[in-house]
């Protein structure tokens, strides 16, 4: 548990009713424009998420602050703090600026613990007397963009009923009670970082040498460019860094784990055993072995899954993966004698199924890992260190562990940009999509598939073809792509 030295009461203010939703600080002005805000939800796979300064201006920040301050005081028992985390884009002093504002407006403590990875503010918000968490970021997405993602007291991300109650507010449709009391208070509290770092060494257990082993870390000028090297260094290995100041121009661009040619390079350069690229907030990985081969998430649940069933903690030998999860890696781990439950894309339905079903190991292909045994939130770090240690323990080289583990078949992803939301969101109302997708799924047969969503996190449909013949994937996915845009781009 971490203690926090800041004393504050411990029991709510009491509610009164308001009949309508207050003007205090100007807030009301974004409802009263509500073409300002899109008609599909505005609190997607991971919060909010957009433009910086155009359509996450500060007004919204604010609005954002004050209404989920009201719904979490009122889903709380005891008044605590909210974490505050942020990445490094260039909006993120302003938007924290923002919110911060709304939330000490709707009365809660803030505590801003400035530059961190996504799952550090999980961490502190399950592991203090916190009633919830915020990051501000937008993840794997370019620097012009920023997100605000929040946690509940648990440390998981809010369920869907909290985040519509906190969307009715920002639509100017309250119709509840309304919490009033003192104003809240912000507190500066870097010093809450080390809390996480720690606790990450100690999910290692014996594992704590990495001595004789050279990693490499690509820190996408992101979140990560102080807690990966310190974690790593202080366990033993040899560690080059690259992208290694917090750049707010540069987080993310042609580097961190979906641009993992420098990341390879260097793994080369500097005879490296394996290297890890994180995205901007730390809270997914992809590896590179030896010889510059990619380990994706597909992949490390493999071993990872593997170490734990050996080691009898991996309940009915189950992963939860999603549906973009290699053919090839699901026919090899039921080889094992496992069971892959696949899940709708977003770490949100990987988390929901683990809940269901007791799994403690899953993730995405994308590198976005959740253990159970560790902790409640997707962490990169959390899965580098593991990924290491299990080298070091094997005896073997992560070039050998993938070299035993499966082949994959040819799977190709491309990406249609849909800058249109309510398009992008009812892209299954295209019916010569739709009619493209069937004569596809028909040709590939039970020789591959068809995946076709659109982003949580981005503006892009996205089109994924999986077959075990690579001109069969190549010819549907093109086929496909091309069909996207003429009628949803």
């Amino acid at each position: 548990m971490v203690i926090s030295p800041i004393q504050r009461p411990q029991t709510a203010p009491p509610s009164v009713s308001v009949p309508t939703t207050p003007s205090l600080l100007g807030l009301g002005a974004i409802a009263a424009q509500p073409e300002l805000l899109p008609k599909s939800p505005l609190l997607g796979t991971d919060g909010i998420r957009g433009q910086a300064g155009v359509f996450l201006s500060p007004s919204l920040a604010i609005e954002v602050g004050y209404w989920a301050g009201q719904v979490l005081r009122q889903q709380s028992a005891s008044l605590g703090p909210i974490i505050l985390g942020q990445d490094s884009r260039n909006s993120s002093d302003m938007l924290a600026t923002a919110l911060a504002s709304g939330l000490t407006a709707a009365g809660l403590e803030v505590w801003h613990v400035g530059l961190c990875p996504t799952p550090c503010v999980s961490y502190l918000t399950r592991r203090t007397a916190a009633i919830g968490g915020v990051m501000i970021s937008a993840s794997h997405n370019p620097p012009a963009d920023n997100g605000i993602k929040f946690f509940g007291q648990d440390g998981t991300k809010l369920p869907k009923a909290i985040a519509r109650q906190i969307e009715t507010g920002i639509r100017g449709q309250w119709s509840g009670e309304m919490l009033q009391g003192a104003w809240g208070r912000y507190h500066a509290q870097p010093e809450q970082v080390q809390h996480y770092t720690d606790a990450l060494r100690q999910t290692l257990a014996d594992i704590t040498n990495f001595r004789g082993l050279k990693v490499v870390l690509d820190l996408a000028w992101g979140a990560a460019v102080h807690t990966a090297p310190q974690v790593f260094q202080s366990l033993g290995a040899q560690v080059f860094s690259l992208h290694t100041q917090a750049d707010g121009d540069r987080i993310n661009v042609g580097c961190g784990s979906t641009h993992l040619q420098p990341l390879q390079q260097a793994v080369a350069h500097y005879q490296a055993d394996l290297g890890f690229a994180f995205d901007g907030d730390a809270d997914r990985v992809m590896a590179v072995d030896a010889q510059g081969r990619v380990v994706d998430g597909d992949y490390i649940l493999y071993l990872w899954g593997q170490t734990l069933m050996n080691r009898g903690q991996l309940p009915e030998n189950l992963l939860i993966g999603t549906v973009m999860a290699n053919l090839g890696f699901e026919r090899a781990w039921e080889a094992l004698g496992g069971t892959l439950h696949r899940t709708p894309v977003g770490d949100q339905h990987v988390q929901a199924a683990m809940f269901e079903t007791g799994a403690m190991l899953g993730g995405e292909q994308s590198g976005h890992i959740l253990c159970h045994h560790h902790g409640v939130s997707g962490d990169g770090l959390q899965t580098a260190l593991h990924l290491t240690a299990l080298v070091k323990q094997s005896g073997a080289t992560l070039a050998q562990l993938r070299d035993q583990s499966f082949t994959t078949y040819p799977q190709l992803l491309r990406n249609v940009r849909v800058e249109d939301r309510d398009r992008r969101a009812h892209w299954q109302d295209c019916e010569p999509l739709q009619s493209a997708i069937a004569q596809a799924e028909q040709d590939l047969g039970a020789a591959g598939r068809v995946l076709v969503r659109a982003s949580g996190t981005e503006p892009v449909v996205r089109v994924m073809v999986e077959a075990a013949d690579a001109q069969a994937a190549e010819h549907w996915t093109a086929s496909l792509v091309a069909t996207a845009e003429q009628h949803l781009a």
